[in-house]
């Protein structure tokens, strides 16, 4: 299976290539134009509700061409601002 073209993206790797797939989003372009707390919001609502701030980080991370790992807590806390009623599966104690 050739890789997704969303693997040039920075820290999106081929697992999660695959669950942007699932949300209608294949291309960098697609990707590039969503806000990448909506997209997580897909990502954990309609794929997997176990997802956690790991990939958080790294979807807002390739929004912005950073490293996945200098965004976890502000990932987090702008993420429960946007959506209250989510709730992580776990206590967070880093990835």
């Amino acid at each position: 299976m050739p890789k997704s073209p969303l693997t040039k993206l920075v820290n999106i790797w081929p697992k999660i290539a695959d669950h942007l797939i699932k949300i209608w989003i294949t291309t960098p372009e697609e990707f590039l134009q969503r806000d990448p707390y909506e997209v997580f919001y897909l990502l954990k609502t309609r794929v997997d509700p176990s997802f956690c701030r790991c990939m958080l980080a790294a979807i807002v991370a390739a929004k912005e061409w950073g490293k996945w790992n200098t965004y976890h807590i502000s990932a987090a806390v702008e993420f429960q601002k946007r959506y209250p009623d989510i709730q992580w599966k776990t206590a967070w104690k880093g990835c």
